[in-house]
């Protein structure tokens, strides 16, 4: 009887052994696979975020004084990038812009293809039209002597043209007396914008569409 016992008590013990061993089996292979999808979801995410900040949004800094007051020293802004691909650039549009300087540059939109563009006593004329530009009301009121915007023509920029040539752009910072742009850089051609930005996000306390 004790034999018989001995026996069945190393064919329990056997079994529960190969019991646990298939259960750990099991544990181990769930473990590789939540791990295994967790990398999958963490490898789309990582190429999601790729895909917004290099084709269609990315953050920038402004940097400087040119574009005040519209926009601040510091300030964190959310460029379209998407904007450009399936449209073109509009007048008074905010852009940022591979410059010359191997940096990027923000400025304002100003002339478009086609514009001949002249700024006389201090006011934006295209193509003979008179253009207003009330972002510039809050600096022209705190002056006290001289123009925001001193006079100058699109052909004393560049003798060449006579009007904007296809696929360039003026560009000039609000902020006019304190800002390096097309007066001194000359047009801006398409293929060196990023994209457009209007909104900021940071500070928090100054989170707000620009235009």
């Amino acid at each position: 009887m004790s034999c018989f016992f001995a026996t069945t008590d190393a064919i329990v013990y056997n079994s529960m052994e190969d019991e646990g061993a298939t259960m750990l089996e099991q544990q181990t292979k769930k473990e590789k696979n939540e791990l295994w999808e967790w990398i999958k979801a963490l490898l789309i995410a990582f190429a999601v975020a790729a895909f917004i900040r290099f084709f269609l949004f990315t953050p920038i800094v402004v940097d400087g004084d040119s574009m005040l007051p519209t926009l601040e020293d510091g300030d964190r802004m959310i460029v379209n990038k998407f904007k450009y691909t399936i449209g073109e650039p509009e007048r008074f549009d905010i852009i940022v812009f591979h410059a010359p300087e191997q940096k990027d540059y923000i400025k304002r939109v100003i002339g478009l293809p086609g514009d001949y563009i002249e700024y006389k006593n201090d006011q934006l004329y295209i193509n003979g039209e008179l253009y207003e530009e009330p972002y510039l009301d809050e600096l022209k009121e705190e002056l006290t002597e001289g123009s925001l915007t001193f006079d100058f023509t699109l052909q004393e920029l560049d003798p060449t043209i006579n009007v904007i040539p296809e696929d360039y752009v003026l560009v000039l910072g609000d902020n006019r007396r304190y800002s390096k742009d097309s007066r001194h850089i000359g047009l801006v051609h398409v293929d060196e914008i990023v994209g457009s930005s209007n909104f900021v996000f940071w500070p928090i306390k100054d989170m707000k569409f620009v235009k």
